[in-house]
């Protein structure tokens, strides 16, 4: 099996990237596992929904370009079904033919064409993480239910 995490953005702070170079360090004992950024737009603090919607939708694309057509799709989503430890573990469990991909969006969320192309949306809570945070949480928790 192998595991992929899309990620809008990149981890700028030194202890984010560190914590992900051990977390994978530590995963990849058990399972191949990569981790891809896709590029984040900018965008001013205030925005109309339609700009907002916009530039998600660009973010999506570029998230959209690492997906293939045999991917199992999960896109983290505060709106999605709460994900809890037995059925991350059930998830890990199911072997599929591509990758079982974690999708993270940007500051602003996942565009409509992500979300689309999803098989499962899964919230972690229904509090706001940031997500550069939420990609070390997704590695915990991935490392976890591995037994790792």
């Amino acid at each position: 099996m192998k595991i992929k995490i899309i990620a809008v953005g990149c981890l700028k702070e030194p202890y984010y990237r560190e914590g992900q170079k051990l977390f994978m360090r530590e995963i990849n004992k058990r399972v191949q596992i990569e981790v891809v950024e896709a590029p984040q737009e900018k965008s001013p603090e205030s925005l109309s929904e339609a700009l907002r919607n916009s530039v998600k939708q660009t973010e999506g694309r570029g998230v959209l370009r690492h997906i293939h057509s045999i991917d199992k799709v999960v896109a983290l989503e505060i709106k999605g079904k709460p994900l809890d430890s037995s059925a991350l573990r059930d998830m890990l469990d199911v072997a599929c033919e591509g990758a079982l991909t974690f999708v993270i969006g940007g500051s602003l969320g996942l565009g409509e064409n992500v979300l689309k192309r999803a098989d499962f949306k899964a919230s972690f809570s229904s509090l706001t993480f940031p997500h550069q945070l939420m990609r070390i949480m997704l590695l915990e928790a991935i490392s976890l239910a591995l037994g790792v």
